[in-house]
């Protein structure tokens, strides 16, 4: 069967998608270490810097991490003092989320992570890059119908 091998050139298009991630993800975190971030907290400063302030619940679905996960990144930001929370003025219970003037000094400190993208698809045609994201995106979305389907 072929998801049952051993051979890592017959691997299926899945792990090889897998281990991508997971090696960028890994770079990320070397490159983040030394300022004190992870990769998550960078994903969460990433969208208060180039989206502005957000509210905190809709960063679950964003960055598909469970509610309590991103409890906890938020209050180590906090922590940090790069991340304030202010209750909303419509529902005092909802936090909008909002870079402090240290989380904004320390993002334009930050190494682009471009690099990363340029490590692993340097090289590679628009057309490939296109249609490898193509497929995993019509991959995916199967999948999550298919999930969808069978929570009804």
């Amino acid at each position: 069967m072929a998801n049952k091998t051993n051979d890592p050139d017959r691997a299926s298009v899945g792990a090889w998608a897998k281990r991508s991630y997971f090696a960028g993800r890994a770079l990320m975190e070397e490159t983040l270490r030394p300022h004190g971030l992870g990769a998550t907290q960078w994903y969460v400063m990433h969208q208060l810097a180039q989206v502005g302030p957000t509210m905190q619940r809709e960063l679950v679905p964003l960055l598909q991490i469970e509610r309590a996960t991103v409890s906890i990144i938020i209050s180590a930001l906090v922590g940090k003092g790069l991340v304030e929370q202010v209750p909303d003025a419509v529902d005092q219970r909802q936090k909008l989320l909002r870079l402090t003037p240290a989380g904004t000094a320390l993002w334009g400190e930050l190494p682009d992570l471009g690099f990363i993208h340029e490590e692993a698809f340097g090289g590679f045609s628009d057309a490939e890059i296109e249609t490898t994201a193509r497929v995993l995106r019509a991959a995916t979305e199967r999948l999550n119908q298919r999930l969808k389907g069978k929570k009804a």
